[in-house]
């Protein structure tokens, strides 16, 4: 919940008076001698509130420098004109290309800070965002009781504007719609004012007797504001709708750093059964530690009706799977039932229609040998105390044999990719505290560069000997069950009380988020209530500039093909918010690692201060340490600076264009061209 700031109606007018009294040494002279260099950095006053920690986390997931100041903090850096501005090379320096601040002003009236915020702002130009203030003349708006509103906004119906969409917000198809997500909880409280003069509204909602403004721009005095008078944090969808606009907004268009919308979907354990849940048992037979299900055992596996299907609807759902395959797991499948599989003969039929990704032969545990007559299990040791592990022969066994498989029959995949089973080989605790030691000579054998990992357990890029891993989120759509009736079943096992028949992990573990006070009902509990929650946790991950994979399992696709409602309203979801410039980048498991790759060695960069970048006037200048790509976004029209002549810069994406880029050939920084 994000709590309501506490206004001081007076604060509103004290920049005005205070701009009299600070003037930035050198700089209006300066300017009228040269154009002004202004850096590409962000600063970002912050007083512990949800709502600039939003901000401040959306310009570091994008990539976007910025130099924060606490409030409160005890020797904290004094903001005046020396601090935000200088000369170099006899040219006039502006340090920030924009400001963040948590409101409108939050230094107090006559202050010396604010005053010299407005001066820089305004001999400058630098835009400033108030990250979250309430509707008062001071910001452009009437107060709320002149045909306003102020109070709670869960499930708020908010639009963007005519003004929006032809400016910041153009990447959206129109609808911001505030979360709901629980009765007993306020999730959001806001402010709605009509617009003064000088006031131009971006996002707005409708009020008794017409509409008013959450989210707009206040030009006044030769500066610009961006006034946001709702409350929010990081994670809620309203404001990840905007983020992008926000930083658009306060660059002008021309920042370092990119951000897209990431979605794809690993399908593992392809051409291989799954084991069942069972409801009397409560656990899976034929999988570890199930007391009483020696002959109970079931599985899950796809059919051809199921293969067809799966074809059919990434078409026209315009999406791509990854086809996460065991086939060694299918030949004994096969030889087990009659010699024929009319499954893999139709996926292999529409094998162009995928992306797919090696999972190993035949799906065995490449960690230590376990111990499964203990409970947990546990390494095997020898005589000598020593951890027993899968030798570096039989690992690079299964990758090679799954690999060979696919070639045999016309499966096109990447070698460098790599899924383990069960992310086996990699670390597992509390059981295998390292990697298996013979895991990373293997991956070398067959010349794997990008082995999945599972971001619960591992959220950050690691090296694997010459690898690197690439974490993958788990979807909650179980892997050991074909129907709707069996995931809500072991869903209110896992989340419900032991007085409910539960297994009482929320009593153990009261913070879990997904606890039930009640069982579902088995018939309509998975349509009704996992679904939009597993949907909602999927669409956060996209809206939030992340590439990792999703991923699930080939029993998903059987039986009552679990997997589809949550994709569907994910995808509508995101294609109604969403205007078409702005598409989902469903991209392979390899593209992922070298993003995450990227971000890293870009993110070291800047917190060693290797990187500087500016813009005079329509040229933009960009050094990063030699072999580190900088993300860098502007508008639509810039072009590249070549040794002879210019190109088109970068690929386009929700109105902007955006690449990885360095220096060509021969030049020591890259340069852009704007229009």
């Amino acid at each position: 919940m994000v709590r309501k700031n506490r206004m001081n109606r007076v604060a509103a007018a004290c920049a005005v008076a205070a701009l009299m009294s600070v003037a930035l040494p050198g700089a209006t002279a300066s300017a009228a001698a040269a154009t002004p260099r202004v850096d590409l950095r962000v600063l970002v006053v912050d007083d512990g509130g949800s709502s600039v920690d939003a901000i401040t986390a959306e310009l570091k997931d994008t990539g976007v420098p910025y130099t924060r100041v606490a409030l409160g903090e005890s020797g904290r850096p004094v903001i005046d004109a020396a601090f935000l501005a200088d000369t170099v090379d006899g040219r006039p320096r502006a340090k920030y290309q924009g400001v963040v601040l948590p409101n409108e002003n939050p230094f107090g009236a006559g202050s010396a800070e604010m005053a010299a915020l407005v001066a820089y702002e305004t001999a400058y130009g630098i835009p400033q965002v108030d990250a979250y203030t309430w509707a008062h003349p001071g910001v452009g708006l009437e107060y709320t009781d002149n045909g306003g509103y102020s109070g709670q906004l869960d499930g708020a119906q908010a639009a963007v504007t005519a003004a929006g969409t032809g400016g910041p917000f153009g990447y959206l198809a129109g609808q911001v719609a505030f979360e709901d997500n629980s009765p007993l909880i306020q999730e959001s409280y806001g402010f709605l004012g009509k617009p003064r003069t000088g006031y131009t509204s971006y996002v707005d909602a409708p009020v008794t007797g017409g509409r008013a403004s959450l989210v707009g721009e206040y030009a006044h005095d030769g500066r610009r504001e961006l006034v946001i008078t709702f409350g929010y944090n990081q994670h809620q969808r309203q404001f990840r709708l905007l983020a992008r606009g926000i930083v658009e907004w306060l660059t002008q268009g021309v920042h370092l750093g990119q951000s897209r919308n990431y979605f794809a979907v690993h399908v593992d354990d392809v051409f291989a059964p799954d084991a069942r849940w069972n409801k009397e048992l409560n656990c899976t037979p034929g999988d570890y530690a199930c007391a009483g299900g020696e002959g109970q055992e079931s599985t899950i596996r796809m059919t051809a009706a199921d293969a067809v299907y799966a074809a059919q609807w990434q078409q026209q759902k315009n999406f791509k799977l990854d086809m996460v395959f065991n086939g060694g797991a299918g030949e004994e499948w096969k030889a087990e039932n009659g010699g024929t599989d009319a499954m893999t003969a139709q996926l292999l039929a529409d094998r162009a229609e995928y992306r797919w990704i090696n999972h190993t032969y035949t799906h065995p545990f490449l960690g230590c040998v376990q111990n499964v007559a203990t409970v947990p299990w546990s390494c095997t040791k020898n005589a000598q105390g020593a951890v027993q592990w899968m030798s570096r022969a039989d690992i690079a066994a299964q990758i090679r044999d799954n690999h060979t498989w696919a070639a045999a029959r016309g499966i096109a995949l990447d070698r460098t990719e790599l899924v383990t089973g069960e992310h086996s080989g990699l670390k597992t605790l509390p059981q295998q505290n390292q990697d298996n030691p013979n895991l990373a000579g293997a991956l070398a054998d067959n010349g794997v560069k990008w082995i999945a990992s599972d971001n619960s357990r591992e959220p950050a890029q690691r090296t694997v000997g010459s690898a690197l891993t690439v974490p993958r989120h788990p979807m909650n759509v179980y892997y050991n069950t074909g129907t709707n009736a069996e995931m809500a079943d072991e869903y209110n096992w896992i989340y419900t009380s032991r007085a409910h028949g539960g297994s009482g992990v929320c009593e153990d573990n009261p913070g879990t988020s997904t606890c039930l006070p009640a069982p579902l009902d088995v018939s309509t509990g998975y349509l009704t209530h996992i679904v939009p929650q597993e949907a909602r946790t999927a669409l956060r991950h996209v809206l939030a500039n992340d590439p990792r994979p999703h991923y699930v399992h080939q029993s998903n696709l059987a039986e009552d093909r679990t997997l589809y409602p949550v994709l569907d309203e994910v995808l509508a979801a995101y294609r109604g918010l969403y205007t078409a410039g702005t598409p989902i980048v469903n991209q392979s498991q390899k593209d992922t690692g070298v993003e995450l790759q990227r971000r890293a060695a870009w993110n070291k960069a800047l917190a060693d201060g290797k990187v500087t970048a500016y813009r005079i006037g329509k040229d933009v200048t960009v050094k990063a340490p030699s072999g580190v790509l900088a993300p860098v976004t502007v508008p639509e029209g810039t072009r590249k600076q070549m040794l002879l002549g210019t190109a088109v810069y970068g690929s386009p994406y929700a109105g902007a264009r955006s690449a990885w880029a360095g220096p060509e050939l021969l030049q020591s920084a890259l340069v852009l061209k704007l229009l």
